[in-house]
């Protein structure tokens, strides 16, 4: 009994400091997902508040802000350091996923926000290969991606069904991020003894407009992707831009749209303050 005891906690001791070697770099990497993430909202709020005051042309989505991007100077070099950024994030929510770090357990509401970390997982790193194809130059404008998503989702059997699941599933998602941003829960999430008065405000109040903004854009995503669903009208489909510029059209239209923008901007120094201070249980 003492050989294999003594070998299965030299094993353990093994693994142990294999773990403690490579948890701080997924930790950091994690970090820098969370900073690009926010870099890709706020570009993306810049662009639309630009299109809300009438000097930026249209409201983008990601792959429009990429393109936009590469036209700058040194902007393809930031769509590099975006797109392997992002890489972590993605890395970072499929530990969320998998290992669970955040004990969501495996009752049905911890399988439901495990599911949705590999969901976004998956959404992002779609982003980060664009982002990475724009780079390259193998990129091109990804305008009308969702419609061509939705037109062969509802050619298949069960098409309809998985858009309106999905379609729901984004429109849940946009609801929780309005009610999160409003009752300030997010903050749980912060390391708040590390952070200075000021940093702790700042994150609140950006936070809070911010998830407040993606949450009515969200809920205008998924509801779209219903109304295909519903239609069997692939072109009733409408990605962030779409929903973006919908929102423009409405009575005072320019004036939420500014507002969202603004939103998209202070989401994006939330999310750059939250890759700094964000309490991440994998790694110490």
């Amino acid at each position: 009994m003492d050989i294999p005891t003594s070998k299965y906690k030299a094993k353990q001791q093994t693994t142990l400091r294999a773990d403690q070697e490579i948890k701080p770099w997924i930790r950091w990497y994690g970090r820098l997902g969370y900073m690009a993430q926010g870099v890709v909202f706020a570009l993306i709020g810049i662009l639309s508040f630009m299109a809300a005051i009438g000097v930026g042309g249209k409201t983008a989505s990601t792959s429009g802000m990429f393109q936009s991007l590469a036209n700058m100077p040194l902007g393809e070099i930031l769509i590099w350091i975006i797109g392997i950024g992002l890489l972590g994030y993605i890395v970072w929510q499929l530990i969320r996923a998998v290992k669970d770090p955040g004990n969501y357990g495996n009752g049905f509401r911890g399988i439901v926000i495990r599911v949705g970390f590999f969901v976004s997982a998956v959404i992002y790193g779609a982003i980060s290969m664009k982002a990475i194809q724009i780079a390259v130059h193998a990129g091109s404008s990804n305008s009308g991606s969702e419609q061509a998503m939705s037109a062969k989702l509802l050619s298949q059997p069960f098409g309809p069904w998985v858009l309106a699941g999905l379609g729901t599933g984004i429109f849940i998602f946009g609801g929780y991020e309005l009610f999160s941003g409003i009752k300030g829960s997010f903050m749980k999430k912060f390391k708040k003894s590390e952070m200075k008065a000021h940093e702790k405000k700042t994150a609140r109040n950006a936070g809070r407009i911010g998830m407040i903004s993606r949450g009515i854009i969200f809920g205008l995503v998924g509801f779209f992707f219903v109304r295909t669903a519903l239609t069997t009208n692939p072109d009733k489909a409408k990605g962030l831009d779409g929903a973006l510029a919908e929102l423009a059209k409405q009575p005072f239209g320019q004036w939420m749209l500014g507002i969202v923008s603004v939103g998209f901007i202070l989401f994006g120094l939330y999310q750059i303050i939250r890759g700094r201070y964000e309490y991440m249980s994998f790694g110490r």
